[in-house]
């Protein structure tokens, strides 16, 4: 039995990924691993291995207590350059806040990164790449799955939709890098598609554009409805009332959303960012710009051949991620981590 302690603060924060990320991961572990992993949540008393979730202070002072807490391992949802365009800070707090992000990573005996894309940017950081695993995010069916016809028109009904509107949906934080902005332009070019985006400021007034994006969703286009931040439940019922998930963002990391869209079944449209091209290849379809996106949209609304086939990617896109698959992939990476543990404790006579 393996003793691990993970610590964090992802789920004290609504509507941000890291959070539904770390949510998941404890889920499938408390339910699948129960007979390999022993697990605590944010103790202090003596552990086999710390898995840090968040990079809170007080979480980073017991990285210098090796004999306590054991082997360190570090869960990269961002690195300092996907911080720009989130939040609004002073420039002298965000260098501070950049350098200690850096500082903690290299605190960590392993990191664990969402996307292969980081291993680069982390390596630039002076840290070796046999020190980085790749292991992907993913959602629990029971969780996310895609709902009857019957049960979707009374949920319109329910929303006050009309029943046979094409429905897009996108969500995340209300912010910059999110291309929010894109998302509401669309819904003004095609005022017969009902536009609906769910996510606030996770982070209040120091969202990067906070001002200009509150100013958006008091008056959005009539064909566009911020429902602000909801429970997963809640989402749920939006990926299922969507025809299509779309999300425009910028900048990504690998968003829970994405995979929640994929579980419920329901087609995915991105901006072509190289970063998805190594984890969801083919399940999704990318555009390039707003036209390409609207283009796409009009598309997958006139052409049931066309839907059909993205939805099936979507369909595809699931299966690659499923629980059984990620529970060996986890419990042998704490494994393997646990063995290196004792290894050098043996080499350093401890």
């Amino acid at each position: 039995m393996i003793k691990i302690t993970m610590f964090s603060s992802a789920d004290k924060v609504k509507g941000q990924g890291v959070g539904s990320a770390y949510l998941e991961l404890m889920q499938l572990l408390k339910t699948r691993a129960t007979d390999r992993l022993e697990i605590k949540v944010n103790s202090f008393k003596p552990t086999s291995i710390s898995h840090y979730h968040t990079i809170d202070p007080h979480y980073f002072i017991t990285t210098f207590f090796r004999k306590r807490f054991g082997r360190r391992i570090g869960y990269v949802h961002f690195v300092p350059d996907t911080l720009k365009g989130s939040l609004h800070l002073p420039k002298f707090i965000e260098k501070i806040l950049y350098w200690y992000v850096v500082v903690f990573y290299r605190r960590m005996d392993h990191l664990v990164v969402v996307n292969p894309s980081f291993i680069p940017e982390l390596e630039k950081l002076g840290i070796a790449k046999e020190n980085i695993t790749y292991i992907p995010n993913f959602v629990a069916k029971k969780d996310f799955y895609p709902y009857s016809t019957e049960k979707i028109k009374q949920l319109k009904k329910t929303h006050e939709l009309e029943t046979d509107k094409f429905i897009v949906f996108g969500a995340g934080q209300v912010q910059e890098r999110k291309g929010v902005f894109d998302f509401a332009k669309l819904a003004e070019e095609m005022p017969d598609v009902q536009f609906i985006w769910a996510g606030g400021f996770s982070f209040g007034k120091m969202t990067d554009g906070y001002e200009k994006y509150k100013k958006l969703m008091d008056q959005p286009p009539s064909n566009l409805k911020f429902v602000g931040i909801i429970d997963r439940k809640e989402m749920l019922d939006y990926y299922n009332l969507a025809d299509v998930f779309l999300l425009p963002s910028y900048n990504e990391l690998f968003p829970m959303c994405i995979l929640e869209a994929f579980s419920s079944e329901t087609p995915v449209l991105l901006r072509d960012l190289p970063l998805y091209r190594p984890v969801i290849d083919g399940y999704y379809q990318a555009a390039k710009d707003r036209d390409e996106m609207k283009g796409i949209l009009r598309e997958l609304q006139q052409n049931p051949k066309a839907y059909e086939t993205l939805k099936n990617a979507a369909i595809q896109g699931n299966l690659a991620y499923s629980e059984e698959r990620l529970t060996k992939v986890w419990c042998d990476f704490y494994q393997q981590q646990e063995g290196d543990s004792l290894w050098k404790e043996e080499i350093n006579g401890r």
